[in-house]
């Protein structure tokens, strides 16, 4: 799982910039599924036939970054936010492009932590001059953090756990699906970061009868917790009930607890107060779609540092397994 997840969190892949990632997704998936397409938005759509209702299960594999505004006179990159920065847990991490060129995040002399955004902060590649660090990177070009993937006790640590562990729940559940019953769409999915914009697409495309979003959550464990979450990590899979982007549909939410009971997978039930994922847009998609989530407990969300638990990623490949070999009905 280490090694497989390493590979995975390392590829580029921030929002816009999939392409990478993709292709080491694509890889790994190839031996197990019938058919690989990609689509105008990027999204990476692996079809595994069967004869029954279409069931699409959507992990996105981009992820947030930091893209370049501005190149000042002594050579330090003045930036934005892809996706959901958080200023304050950034600060002195190390950073690269695509193009393999490295740094560290740094924040303005005089800025505080309580009143810091991201323009407050910058990028040091080393470059001392404004000449020199244009030869190493352009306006527009994105990075990411580089910071390593290990596990501490039952923890897997990360930069990307979101969304990279699910991306890495779909491809193990490939792995044990033989003959299905249901004709299922895994589909890894671009630009969620900045407003489920690939999932969209993808939902259209496909038309399915069954959604399910594959993505982290907020997890409820940490000292002096808001309980603005209510998933536990080690407590298993997070069978979404709701988020700001969605409300699962009741169906799903009972068929998924059930299976859960019934095959003896930990599972708990999800309601975040902010967040949203996939489901968001699936579960809009055309007439409408019975929608729900599979979601792995995520302490530290959208920091250089994410951590999940090794029995809840394992016990969500289980329930994504579970459902893909339920006779689903053709109408929910």
């Amino acid at each position: 799982m280490i090694q497989t997840l390493t590979t995975l969190c390392m590829a580029f892949g921030p929002s816009g910039a999939e392409t990478s990632v993709a292709e080491v997704i694509e890889e790994m998936a190839r031996p197990f599924v019938d058919e690989i397409t990609r689509d105008t938005m990027g999204n990476l759509i692996c079809h595994k036939k069967g004869p029954g209702p279409r069931l699409m299960f959507s992990a996105h594999m981009d992820s947030i970054g930091l893209v370049v505004t501005h190149v000042e006179e002594k050579g330090f990159l003045r930036i934005g936010a892809v996706g959901g920065v958080n200023p304050d847990a950034v600060v002195n991490t190390p950073i690269r492009f695509q193009n393999g060129t490295c740094g560290v995040i740094a924040a303005q002399v005089g800025s505080t932590p309580e009143k810091r955004t991201v323009a407050d902060l910058y990028l040091d590649i080393g470059a001392t001059s404004q000449e020199e660090a244009e030869q190493l990177v352009q306006i527009g070009d994105v990075a990411v953090y580089n910071t390593p993937v290990m596990q501490v006790q039952n923890m897997l640590v990360g930069p990307y756990m979101d969304n990279r562990i699910s991306c890495l729940v779909l491809l193990r559940a490939m792995e044990q699906l033989q003959d299905c019953p249901n004709d299922v769409f895994f589909v890894f999915s671009t630009q969620e970061e900045v407003g489920l914009r690939g999932a969209k697409t993808a939902a259209w495309s496909i038309d399915p009868q069954y959604g399910i979003a594959v993505d982290v959550t907020a997890e409820d464990g940490l000292s002096g917790a808001k309980h603005t979450a209510s998933s536990f990590a080690g407590k298993g899979a997070a069978v979404k009930v709701m988020d700001r982007s969605v409300i699962c549909h009741p169906k799903m939410v009972k068929l998924l607890m059930e299976l859960a009971q019934e095959q003896n997978i930990p599972a708990q039930r999800d309601v975040i107060q902010a967040g949203g994922t996939d489901a968001g847009v699936i579960h809009q998609s055309r007439n409408g779609v019975c929608t729900g989530g599979i979601s792995i407990p995520c302490r530290y969300i959208h920091t250089p540092c994410e951590m999940v638990c090794v029995s809840d990623v394992q016990a969500c490949v289980d329930l994504v397994v579970a459902l893909a070999k339920t006779k689903l009905e053709k109408e929910c």
